[in-house]
């Protein structure tokens, strides 16, 4: 399966609070421009990112959109 670059979709931030622990805001506008349906729900595949180095605000969890997408396999 093919990676591409494509730039990621950042959907919020947040901080580490303890080892165990951390606290974070996710833009919903943004998000379920990306959402998709099950079950009568709606949903969102995210990846949850902890930075060793806090950026320029102090905040070191970021949240990106996971659109990967399964190959389909073709029936012959």
């Amino acid at each position: 399966m093919e990676q591409t670059n494509k730039p990621k979709i950042k959907l919020g931030n947040g901080k580490k609070r303890s080892e165990k622990w951390m606290t974070a805001s996710i833009c919903l506008s943004e998000a379920h421009k990306h959402a998709f349906h099950y079950n009568g729900k709606d949903y969102i595949s995210i990846n949850i990112n902890i930075s060793e180095q806090p950026n320029q605000y102090g905040k070191d969890v970021s949240i990106t959109l996971n659109d990967y997408k399964k190959e389909e396999k073709l029936p012959f």
